[in-house]
């Protein structure tokens, strides 16, 4: 949630931009450099996929869960406060996690830079907008979308050299040098500011949401692990998940000051893209973790050139996301938006038909450029066409709103994914068995290592097409 109040004096709004958008890259660049070295930690720490998909999924679903906290924080502590401690904690749990032990620990730490990295965007926007004032701040965030952009496109590359050449806790501790930069900066360029009267925190609301959304992850993730949903160690936590879910709907459509105003689903056009925002993330970043396993696993490359080839489809996705914002103000967003799908669709479809052992990489990467454009292209979109019927009070509760239904989609689809190929692996053992593995063996069972990743990439496109349907019942006028 943003906090509106008159821009501050004396400082530079476009400096104190640029200082955010290195905050930010930090935070992007971890995002995205843990799903290249997936394959190395379940080999360093001998975890199977659905063990190992936490270390991403637990940080999306810390990430959401402090979202809804923002504002309440900002009051109570002050805008530069807050953030000069987040971007410490998430530099102090980079390092924790680089020191990791075991898996456990690992995903401990991934919940604690989570939560640090969730707070920077909202903070670092009410921080932009004091400085700014509402009449620059279209200029200033297109400056924050390099973010988007550089993190993304340098995160897998970076981490993939690490991995090889250095050592996977690198891939954390490079935080460290990037976390004590910022510090500097922002105390220098980031204008004080005094904390006010907060609003009350559902403290409840937030004891109800994030326990639920992680037992029904991790009663999905149980069900992969045992062939089914049919057993107590599955169905419990899916159920008591659900539970927790259900209530906390029921106790923000009720109370005045909820955790989150799920009252303005209400909209038409809002509930309705937050239905197609909630599909078409869930598919599409859900494959993300599949791609750069399926260049190491499959056709044995290092985590370097995995990372390298991924480029095309970050490059695309964050130069299409500075050009779509500029569309959906000019096109009626009943017909952009299907365009948009279908750019991502057809995509995905080419890519799944021709992926197999032996796929030309030119081929591939022409194929995650429409993959890339499509979800650059619909992302902030769906996210402009939710918010714009809402009056300017609903606004900010709306875009919180939208957010976590990303991130919750998008830890539900990497969850699903990773759970999908662990099944199909046709090794027992899975990625363990597969590190046992010599090379030639591994060649030998290529074939059948890419039939897996195949059907668990049809995932994806399934879920895109049916975003389709409520992109067309938008306002075509």
């Amino acid at each position: 949630m943003i906090t509106t109040v008159e821009p501050a004096t004396g400082r530079d709004p476009m400096r104190i931009a640029l200082v955010l958008v290195v905050g930010m890259i930090m935070a992007t660049l971890d995002q995205t450099i843990v799903n290249v070295a997936i394959n190395k930690l379940s080999m360093e720490f001998h975890a199977g996929l659905s063990t190992i998909q936490w270390v991403a999924t637990g940080y999306s679903l810390a990430l959401g869960a402090v979202v809804p906290t923002s504002a309440w924080l900002v009051g109570r502590f002050g805008a530069k406060r807050l953030y000069l401690t987040a971007i410490s904690a998430f530099a102090v749990g980079s390092v924790l996690a680089g020191l990791s032990w075991n898996i456990e620990s690992l995903i401990a730490f991934r919940l604690l830079q989570g939560a640090s990295g969730g707070l920077l965007m909202p903070v670092g926007m009410t921080i932009l907008l004091r400085a700014a004032g509402p009449d620059r701040l279209g200029q200033l965030m297109s400056t924050l979308g390099l973010a988007i952009l550089v993190g993304p496109l340098l995160g897998p590359v970076i981490g993939g050299y690490l991995i090889d050449e250095v050592s996977w806790r690198w891939m954390f501790f490079i935080n460290l040098p990037l976390g004590a930069l910022v510090l500097l900066l922002a105390v220098r360029v980031v204008p004080d500011d005094a904390p006010e009267p907060p609003r009350a925190l559902d403290v409840r609301g937030l004891l109800l949401m994030s326990p639920g959304l992680a037992l029904v992850i991790y009663g999905v993730t149980a069900a992969g692990e045992s062939a089914g949903f049919a057993t107590p160690a599955v169905l419990v936590p899916l159920l008591v998940g659900i539970g927790l879910i259900a209530a906390f709907v029921r106790r923000s459509l009720t109370i005045s000051v909820p955790l989150l105003d799920l009252r303005v689903l209400g909209n038409r056009v809002t509930g309705t893209s937050a239905v197609l925002l909630a599909v078409f993330a869930g598919g599409y970043f859900g494959s993300m973790l599949l791609l750069p396993l399926y260049f190491q696993v499959v056709r044995g490359e290092s985590a370097l050139v995995a990372g390298a080839l991924g480029i095309p489809f970050a490059l695309a996705s964050g130069v299409t996301m500075q050009v779509a914002g500029r569309l959906i103000d000019r096109i009626p967003p009943g017909r952009y938006l299907p365009a948009s799908i279908m750019v991502a669709l057809t995509g995905f479809v080419l890519f799944v038909i021709q992926l197999d052992a032996d796929a030309p990489y030119w081929a591939l990467c022409l194929t995650m450029v429409l993959m890339g454009a499509g979800g650059g292209g619909t992302l902030m979109p769906v996210m402009t066409t939710a918010t714009r019927p809402l009056s300017r009070e609903q606004q900010p509760a709306g875009s919180t709103v939208l957010n976590m239904i990303s991130t919750t989609s998008m830890a539900i689809g990497t969850a699903v994914a990773s759970v999908t190929l662990g099944a199909l692996l046709p090794v027992t053992g899975g990625l363990q068995a597969l590190h046992a593995m010599t090379a030639d063996q591994r060649a030998e069972l290529a074939p059948a290592l890419a039939d897996a990743f195949q059907h668990t990439y049809l995932i994806a496109p399934v879920m895109i097409a049916l975003a389709l349907v409520p992109a067309l019942l938008l306002p075509r006028r």
